[in-house]
């Protein structure tokens, strides 16, 4: 399974939602006129629906005779009162009668997290039921992926005498009385890091009130807030009931969808609990895996590894599941929203979830609204932020209700590549524990078979070297396309002793257990070690190293960055950085070469980390919100280091900082929130299908441990509370360079603890300071002994424009406002421009056809419309562009037999973009479509602007006329561009 997420399924991530103008920056790419073509593979299949009456988790009353089911503070729902089975019928009806509406059958149905169901649905049911007021999303039931001192928990200062656990009571009341809910690839039972007593008929005691024992075939513990778990263990293929135990005192699996997409000759898993990849394993033993378990793979002994909360119980829902190759292997969104589901249901106190995508998750998204539920009800969700760093805007799992997890490096294993010519570089190696060496040097490419390719001899891929020539050598392999362990599987094989893996260009490095010794070389290291392999009688030794000289924690190059396109800049995530390098944990043997411990990397590893530090914090303050926790952690956490050793700066890649294990247990003040704060946040997105009369908050507003304002003009003022843990005084400090900055009140006087008071942050742009820089700084509150620091990331703006204007005519003007927050404000045109017109016909009976355009490097804007030829029919669409698996764009668009205005798109990625044509009407649907892509040069007719350059007031509003003539017949696109890059597209027609 990849490490490195991505999402995959029949026509990607389209999760159907009302047309936006979508901003990014360009990439290369050439042009191209509209083709049109029959689609092969297309959106038909099997979505979730997800309805607005809220579900079980946080439904507050309003139906008829059946009273509130939402838990009181520090409590979990209760599914099993007569209200509660009432409500869950009520809910079943409704989701029967939506379906109905539109002639689809659900198949699952869920109730307790989220109100949902699966059906399968044609395009045009797909569209219609989006359509309905009663149903917030309709999305594809994608196929989503888990995202992939030496010792973790040494470096959070866990361990040894004065470590946290012994602060806590020692390593078996560390998580005492907590439930980690692991939503992965299951579990491999037997490791030693999962090994307790069983599960017996015997009730606890009140020397032990938390163990788990058993209750007929139900698994069941009460818990340190009061609450009771129940579970079960599932059977299943080589699983039996036998194998849950007082550690792992639950285990189920949720496989329905992903079977069903997945043939069984291409399925590589049991169906069972039983994890045939590792991914769960590993993440279940490092949130709660036991203390002090010998580990040793490849026969290296690498000491005593720990769990992160080695007293609390793991429950497992397997999601994720094995296939035969990439695109069969992952988890289906249907069977991971069951699996939270049943988590919520069960009474889990923390959930792990250590899957991200390339592209965020929409705040509609129905896994995101289970964890919001969950989080209303108490559990503390820890999402992966994703791998698909160092890139900005790549994160994942960005809503306010979870903790999202940056992974950052420890003590790293070293070694050290020794040339025979005196050179010596240093790389990332598990492997390499004594010296070997000097021994011939070679390229992978000198030591090929007759069969194989260059391309594929310098990868090491399988069967590619020559024994004759590989044989007693240490060998060059080339990172990059297959697995870099199957490399040193392929030197193995082919008698090499040992392998240089090099990487081709500034990456990250690894420190994987190879199957012959091996160094891990970062370029441009790796390019002198390929240099010198050519030469004739080139040795190497290969040395172990300390990991003196690397500064840690680091954040990963892999690491997902901000900012989050979803929350509009406005929400700073990730929240926190966690170990996500090289850590050794507890895995599958059957997918690890037989091995029982394995270093992984990703944010798939961070995660655990802190849903380890979240169980930890849940037994000694049972009754703490999932917000207070976070912001426990926020506050107290320290900046990550850069590679010159110095603090490192970028929030968007560390959030607030690297995890402090003790100081999260004393921070002074918290930043808390309810689920009334998130749907008023949820509001103010455009969240419209909330009953509970919340009021919108603006996302900068929302009560969060750090403060995001993507678009400062002029002046802006956010509001904030703080909820007092330890009473005192406490005085405000802000360090912001370039922006003027005043918190009121500055002083805060907390008489008792549980006091909360509000504070507002005015921030306006300095004298002369640089508009649309980021500009990074702290809110820090210091009283009682305590520092309360918060980051705080703002971008003043240069302009305040509207995205469309739109006009008719072939000559004509238009007038609109704009506020600039700099004096000198030029403006430039560029159009206007006319796509060429394509014709097509959407099927009869729902069917689709797809329009294809082409976005070129540099392009300002693109305008797509279509339009029906018969004004009485009814045409939907969906826009997207795929990149690597995934999809940047998706967006639905209904031209209601040619009025609607279509999607426009500012500043694209360049690319080939379609549109999925469906016919509304169920009729044969004749239609013309059109792209209009703005570039720098080219056009019909004249597009001015006036005042061209006008002398403004930053702040005061400037009222701007476009001007167009010699525009033909038909829509037309222009562009006006600000200083700062972004402007205002003028469609006329």
């Amino acid at each position: 399974m990849a490490r490195n997420t991505r999402r995959a399924s029949a026509f990607g991530a389209m999760a159907l939602a009302a047309a936006v103008a979508i901003t990014a920056a360009p990439t290369p790419a050439s042009a191209d006129p509209l083709t049109t073509g029959p689609l092969t593979a297309g959106p038909t299949g099997s979505y979730i629906v997800t309805l607005a009456e809220q579900p079980l988790t946080t439904y507050q009353g309003g139906v008829d005779g059946i009273a509130a089911t939402k838990p009181g503070k520090g409590r979990k729902v209760d599914t099993g009162s007569a209200n509660a089975k009432r409500y869950r019928d009520h809910l079943k009806s409704r989701q029967n009668q939506v379906a109905q509406s539109v002639g689809a059958r659900p198949g699952k149905q869920f109730s307790v997290a989220v109100n949902s169901f699966v059906a399968d649905l044609t395009p045009a049911q797909a569209l219609r039921l989006h359509q309905r007021s009663d149903v917030i999303s309709v999305e594809p039931n994608e196929l989503l992926k888990p995202t992939n001192d030496r010792n973790s928990t040494d470096f959070l200062k866990l361990s040894g005498e004065n470590g946290l656990w012994s602060t806590l009571g020692g390593t078996a009341n560390a998580g005492k009385g907590i439930v980690v809910g692991v939503i992965d690839t299951g579990i491999w039972p037997e490791n030693p890091s999962f090994a307790a007593p069983a599960l017996d008929a015997a009730p606890p005691t009140d020397a032990d009130p938390y163990r788990p024992y058993l209750q007929g075939e139900t698994s069941v513990m009460k818990k340190a807030d009061g609450g009771t778990f129940t579970g079960t263990c599932q059977t299943g293929e080589q699983f039996t009931a036998n194998l849950c135990n007082q550690k792992v005192i639950s285990a189920r699996y949720f496989g329905d969808a992903w079977m069903s997409m997945v043939p069984p000759e291409k399925r590589a898993d049991y169906a069972s609990p039983r994890d045939a990849q590792g991914h769960g394993s590993h993440t279940a033993s490092t949130a709660a895996g036991d203390t002090a378990v010998k580990a040793s793979a490849n026969g290296i002994d690498f000491g005593e590894i720990s769990g992160v909360a080695p007293g609390a119980a793991i429950a497992v829902y397997k999601a994720l599941w094995q296939g035969a190759d990439d695109d069969s292997t992952g988890g289906a969104t249907s069977d991971l929203v069951a699996a939270i589901d049943q988590a919520v249901a069960d009474g889990v106190d923390v959930i792990n979830y250590s899957v991200g995508g390339s592209q965020e998750s929409s705040y509609y998204s129905s896994i995101q609204l289970a964890f919001r539920s969950a989080a209303a009800a108490g559990i503390f969700v820890a999402t992966a932020g994703g791998n698909s760093g160092p890139d900005a805007r790549s994160l994942d799992n960005t809503m306010p209700w979870t903790t999202t997890v940056a992974a950052s490096t420890i003590a790293p294993y070293q070694a050290d590549v020794e040339l025979g010519n005196g050179a010596r570089y240093r790389g990332s190696s598990t492997s390499v524990v004594e010296a070997l060496g000097p021994k011939p040097l070679a390229t992978a490419l000198s030591v090929k078979n007759a069969a194989a390719t260059d391309a594929d001899a310098r990868l090491c891929s399988p069967d590619t070297l020559d024994p004759a020539k590989t044989a007693g050598k240490i060998i060059l392999c080339e990172r990059g396309v297959i697995a870099r362990v199957a490399k040193s599987a392929e030197v193995k094989r082919a008698g090499g002793v040992g392998m240089v893996l090099a990487n081709t260009s500034k990456l990250d490095t690894d420190g994987d257990l190879h199957a012959v010794p091996t160094v891990h070389v970062d370029w441009p290291d790796a390019k002198a070690v390929l240099d010198y392999a050519g030469t004739d009688g080139a040795t190497v030794t290969l040395l172990p190293a300390g990991s003196d000289g690397l500064p840690y924690p680091q954040v990963a190059d892999f690491s997902s960055r901000g900012p989050s396109i979803t929350n509009n800049g406005d929400l700073l995530k990730p929240d926190i950085a966690a170990p996500g390098v090289n850590i050794l944990a507890a895995v599958s043997p059957t997918g690890n070469d037989g091995k029982d411990f394995d270093f992984y990397s990703g944010t798939s590893m961070a995660t655990p980390h802190v849903a380890g530090l979240a169980a930890l914090y849940l037994a000694k303050h049972p009754a703490m919100s999932p917000a207070a926790i976070k912001s426990a952690m926020m506050t107290t956490a320290v900046p990550t280091k850069a590679a010159d050793g110095t603090d490192a700066n970028d929030p968007f890649a560390q959030g607030a900082g690297h995890v402090v294990a003790d100081a999260m247990f004393d921070p002074g003040l918290v930043y808390d929130a309810t689920d009334q704060d998130w749907l008023g946040y949820l509001k103010g997105l455009g969240y419209a299908w909330d009953t509970t009369g919340a009021a919108p908050i603006a996302t900068s507003d929302l009560n969060y441990p750090t403060i995001a304002v993507s678009r400062l003009l002029g002046g802006k003022t956010v509001t904030r509370r703080v909820t007092a843990l330890t009473p005192g005084v406490y005085h405000a400090k802000v360090d912001l360079p370039g922006i003027k900055a005043k918190v009121t009140p500055s002083t805060l006087n907390f008489k008792k603890a549980g006091e909360t008071k509000e504070f507002a942050v005015t921030m306006e742009l300095a004298k002369d300071a640089s508009a649309d820089v980021l500009t990074v700084g702290s809110l820090t509150w210091t009283g009682a002994g305590k520092a309360v620091r918060s980051t705080v990331v703002v971008t003043p703006q240069s302009a305040l424009a509207p995205a469309v204007v739109r006009g008719t005519g072939t000559e004509g003007s238009v007038s609109f406002e704009v506020t600039p927050a700099v004096k000198h404000f030029p403006v430039t045109t560029y159009g206007m421009v006319s796509g060429p017109l394509t014709a097509g016909s959407a099927p009869a009976d729902g069917g689709y056809t797809t329009v294809d355009f082409t976005v070129p490097a540099g392009a300002k804007a693109v305008e797509v419309t279509l339009r029906a030829d018969d004004p009485r029919q009814e045409l939907g669409g969906i826009v997207y562009l795929e990149e690597n698996g995934a999809y940047a764009y998706s967006s639905w668009l209904d031209d209601n037999g040619g009025s609607a205005p279509g999607i426009v798109i500012q500043r694209p990625k360049a690319g080939t973009y379609t549109v999925i044509v469906v016919a509304m009407s169920m009729a044969e649907t004749p239609f013309t479509a059109q792209a209009n892509v703005v570039t720098q040069s080219g056009g019909a007719g004249t597009l001015t602007v006036s005042p061209k350059k006008p002398t403004v007031t930053p702040g005061v509003p400037v009222t701007y006329t476009a001007t167009w003539s010699g525009v033909p017949e038909g829509r037309h696109t222009g562009y006006i561009e600000y200083p700062n890059g972004a402007g205002t597209v003028i469609s006329v027609n």
